[in-house]
């Protein structure tokens, strides 16, 4: 399959280590396109969970293709989120082309784009992070019970249903949570004269203008890799939402041998990153 050229590729709330991440779906979907700078716009590794001691090493390869692309130059922005906020102690780290940070700002074609997770508009994660975390447990369960209902359904012959895009929907204060944090980043985007905005956090994939009395701003969110399966990508001047989803170019892609689930422990974790970075360093280090 030819790859597809794509000059910035937007992905968040991956949620690598939990039991909802499509690792799989996001794998095949990164082997397909050929980015040239890529934008991990935060929660791409769940730290939260870490002690589920859940890590598939469909995971960990879409980790090693990440740093495979970092050790042929294309340059990617990790943005720190609330799920792997324990990464903003590192904010300002540099490798060959690999950078951490808390917010991206980028001038394309004369357009003023910012991008940044966008968990400080949470007043819940601001507030009360222990409310965030058990509400991040009781998400993953319903994300596996959601599988379970999925698989009984495909056997009744019936489509796939997503219970949490339900709940959201359906409860006003989510909604309302949705609405606000929307505005509040167009409204900040705005004071800032920038021409873009791009979050993700809110797993709700959107491209839409947002104007208000001060001005507009194009309000972007890449959703997620959980329930939406959705990125951003910009190429010949323009910002498109991708679904894996609708791709059926990518989804019908003969699938790699089934392997099973790896369970690591932590430090057995963080051991194999460690290894993948120093891999990623030889080639310098020969020099």
């Amino acid at each position: 399959m030819k790859k597809r050229s794509v000059d910035i590729v937007v992905i968040s709330d991956v949620h690598l280590g939990t039991y909802g991440c499509h690792a799989k779906e996001l794998l095949k979907y990164l082997k397909s396109i050929k980015p040239k700078e890529v934008i991990l716009n935060g929660d791409i590794i769940d730290i939260w969970q870490f002690n589920k001691r859940y890590w598939p090493k469909a995971h960990m390869k879409v980790v090693k293709l990440i740093m495979e692309w970092i050790s042929k130059g294309v340059k990617v922005h990790y943005v720190t989120g609330n799920h792997d906020e324990m990464l903003r102690k590192f904010v300002g780290f540099k490798l060959g082309s690999f950078t951490i940070v808390n917010k991206v700002l980028l001038t394309i074609d004369d357009k003023k784009m910012w991008f940044f997770h966008g968990d400080v508009f949470d007043v819940t994660m601001q507030h009360s992070k222990w409310i965030a975390k058990l509400g991040a447990k009781g998400y993953d369960l319903l994300i596996v019970l959601n599988r379970v209902v999925n698989f009984i359904s495909k056997k009744l012959g019936k489509g796939p249903v997503s219970m949490s895009k339900k709940i959201k929907n359906s409860v006003k204060s989510a909604v309302k949570f949705i609405n606000n944090f929307e505005q509040i980043a167009a409204d900040i985007a705005i004071e800032n004269e920038y021409n873009y905005v791009v979050c993700g956090h809110i797993h709700q994939p959107a491209m839409r203008e947002i104007t208000t009395p001060k001005g507009g701003v194009m309000y972007l969110n890449s959703g997620d890799w959980i329930e939406n399966l959705t990125a951003l990508e910009y190429n010949n001047s323009e910002w498109t939402l991708y679904s894996y989803l609708e791709d059926t170019s990518v989804i019908n892609q003969k699938e790699e041998d089934s392997e099973p689930t790896e369970v690591l422990e932590k430090n057995e974790l963080f051991d194999s990153l460690v290894k993948e970075f120093q891999i990623l360093r030889a080639p310098k280090n020969q020099n």
